[in-house]
């Protein structure tokens, strides 16, 4: 299994889910978060902004499925621009349901 992580630009999160969804992937948390890539946020006029808002979507799948959501991920949260997001893709060692004990995804 594994985690993959997206940190978004919120305006395109919805239609990242959304592709998600139509691709079968539709377990998922998607989280509001604050953060700066390596451009160390964005400057318009004489106002710096540090961190900006993003959407983290994270979802667990089998390592089999990980190349389609990537796929569905970069697809849909494409606009070319800086601050598009980074996806990060991390090991899962078990997942249980909470309710009934069960193993697995």
């Amino acid at each position: 299994m594994k985690m993959v992580r997206a940190m978004l630009r919120p305006e395109i999160a919805d239609a990242v889910c959304d592709g998600l969804a139509d691709a079968g992937f539709i377990s998922m948390t998607k989280s509001h978060v604050f953060g700066r890539g390596k451009q160390k946020g964005i400057k318009i006029g004489d106002m710096h902004y540090d961190e900006l808002p993003k959407i983290m979507i994270m979802l667990v799948v089998g390592e089999e499925d990980v190349d389609d959501v990537l796929a569905v991920m970069k697809s849909k949260a494409y606009t070319g621009n800086y601050g598009d997001g980074k996806i990060f893709i991390t090991p899962v060692d078990g997942a249980y349901t909470v309710r009934t004990g069960e193993a697995g995804i």
